[in-house]
């Protein structure tokens, strides 16, 4: 082998060039969004066994759950293609970017949730199986395809597909549903439009752009605020009904106060911002939408954490 030999620069070029690939197919499955569903998913199985369930039965989940998540945020990326070549948060996306092809992106999401249902299937319960199905058609042919392009509602209904894991997580334990679960999924779906609308805000530009009527894009900033404090209250108010509920114990009764005290104290502050003509930066929507993260994950943890301390 010479100095001049090709085949070191080859290598090094061919492996920089799978790792790309890699990158961006991993991109596909938004990463983020399934770290953040998998919050709601642990705990909701913890509550649902009473105690630690079977460590397999949540491995299974997690990995079903979290391919069926990846194939819904691919076929997502799919089709919003379009969309996301318009908006500057999301052209450095695989697919605007051509790091993938939207053949390849399509049958790697389809490949996904194929893999996730057979996964759920073998190593849970039918109705685990079904729910997990459910929420990938919802999430891509009724939020996707019809509600974002349609209506300022799109992610107040289609939402309901992130509430999912927490009623999947349950069935995956029990094999059915109950009060409890559907407690938490309530939880979720009011969470979601004080989560996202705040973000939206933020990037009103880049929506309207692309032409997607995201409610700050269609209303006034004080007509957002105003119902992010309406949701957000109902949120807290199903946080709270969970106590009674699940019978949970006064680690989670406190968590559930105080952080939706905290949730609802920056609501009104963005609300009260918004009323006094503050606009842009000055508005700061990012806070709550950050907060909303932090708010989330704390709460789901309490639910975890309750059961094993006085269940």
């Amino acid at each position: 082998m010479t100095a001049l030999d090709p085949r070191p620069v080859a290598a090094t070029e061919g492996a920089r060039r799978l790792k790309a690939t890699v990158r961006a197919y991993i991109a596909l499955t938004k990463p983020r969004i399934i770290e953040l569903l998998l919050v709601t998913t642990i705990p909701a199985m913890i509550l649902a066994a009473g105690g630690l369930p079977s460590l397999g039965t949540v491995a299974a989940t997690l990995v079903a759950g979290s391919l069926a998540a990846g194939s819904a945020n691919a076929l997502n990326c799919f089709l919003d293609r379009d969309i996301d070549q318009r908006m500057r948060r999301t052209e450095r996306r695989p697919l605007p970017a051509a790091a993938v092809t939207p053949r390849e992106a399509l049958v790697f999401g389809v490949a996904l949730g194929v893999v996730a249902t057979a996964t759920m299937f073998l190593t849970t319960n039918a109705l685990a199986t079904a729910l997990t199905v459910a929420a990938i058609l919802f999430y891509v042919l009724v939020y996707t395809l019809v509600l974002k392009r349609r209506t300022p509602q799109n992610i107040v209904w289609g939402g309901a597909a992130g509430c999912a894991p927490a009623l999947i997580g349950w069935a995956a334990v029990t094999g059915s549903l109950g009060w409890a679960p559907l407690v938490l999924f309530l939880v979720v779906f009011f969470w979601t439009p004080p989560h996202y609308w705040p973000l939206s805000m933020r990037f009103r530009d880049d929506y309207q752009a692309a032409g997607v009527p995201m409610l700050p894009v269609v209303a006034a900033d004080r007509v957002v605020t105003r119902r992010i404090v309406v949701y957000s209250w109902a949120m807290v108010a199903a946080s709270l009904a969970l106590w009674p509920v699940a019978s949970m114990g006064p680690l989670y009764a406190a968590t559930a106060v105080g952080t939706g005290a905290l949730f609802l104290v920056e609501a009104h502050r963005l609300d009260l911002r918004a009323r006094r003509g503050s606009h842009g930066p000055a508005l700061r929507p990012m806070r709550l939408f950050h907060g909303s993260i932090t708010y989330l994950t704390v709460l789901f943890v309490a639910v975890g954490i309750d059961p094993l301390l006085f269940g």
